[in-house]
């Protein structure tokens, strides 16, 4: 079967050189640690401030920067806090959405009377 492929000769892609297997680096013939430190990989541990109080987490508890540790009712009690400011941000970013349709619609409803006044105005004076 004769298609148009054989009837036109396409060049051939050239073929890309392969890599060097060698890396440039030497970071990989460092240990880990040493690597963390370089690289910033060491974040350390997370820290958060909630209700003016900074924490951290070490060992599996939230540790006040102040050196202590906080209670689980300090705990449960920022917990419901956290919702309660979640529940108050979804919100606010409905009403946000709602205002945006609401001045979508109106935006549109007056570019239909400005076209509206228009074609009248031009209306008027093709009578005229």
């Amino acid at each position: 079967m004769f298609t148009l492929r054989n009837r036109l000769s396409f060049p051939r892609p050239k073929k890309t050189p392969p890599r060097k297997s060698a890396s440039l680096s030497n970071l990989h013939t460092l240990d880990r640690s040493t690597r963390e430190t370089e690289l910033g990989l060491d974040y350390g541990a997370p820290v958060m401030n909630i209700g003016g109080q900074s924490l951290k987490f070490e060992e599996g508890n939230w540790v006040s920067e102040s050196g202590g540790i906080i209670s689980e009712k300090e705990v449960q009690k920022l917990k419901r806090r956290n919702v309660q400011l979640e529940e108050e941000n979804n919100l606010l970013k409905l009403k946000v959405e709602i205002l945006l349709d609401m001045l979508s619609e109106t935006t549109a409803e007056s570019h239909l009377l400005q076209k509206e006044l228009d074609g009248v105005k031009s209306h008027g004076r093709g009578r005229k």
